[in-house]
């Protein structure tokens, strides 16, 4: 089972690129979604991050939409935690 925790960056970038693309919400909605349901889907691109955000995942929700988060274990057994971190084009987050 897994939960999402949105970092009050996470929610600033989030309400940032929604109003500069507003198209995308319900995109980025969907993926989160997916995230929550299967954080390895093959169509969320998931992939993980080096040099100054070694040890982060990131996915893409889009063309130029990139989400950066953190699995963690969550406090019972066979649970994980999925941090948002980031949210943003690929320039912005990287």
């Amino acid at each position: 089972m897994r939960t999402l925790v949105l970092t009050p960056k996470f929610k600033r970038a989030f309400r940032k690129f929604v109003k500069r693309n507003a198209d995308l919400q319900k995109r980025i909605e969907e993926i989160l979604q997916l995230m929550e349901t299967d954080v390895y889907a093959p169509t969320l691109g998931m992939h993980k991050l080096s040099g100054n955000l070694d040890g982060l995942q990131s996915c893409s929700c889009g063309y130029d939409c990139r989400i950066v988060f953190s699995l963690e274990k969550g406090s019972e057994p066979n649970t994980e935690v999925i941090v948002l971190i980031d949210l943003g084009t690929h320039d912005e987050v990287y």
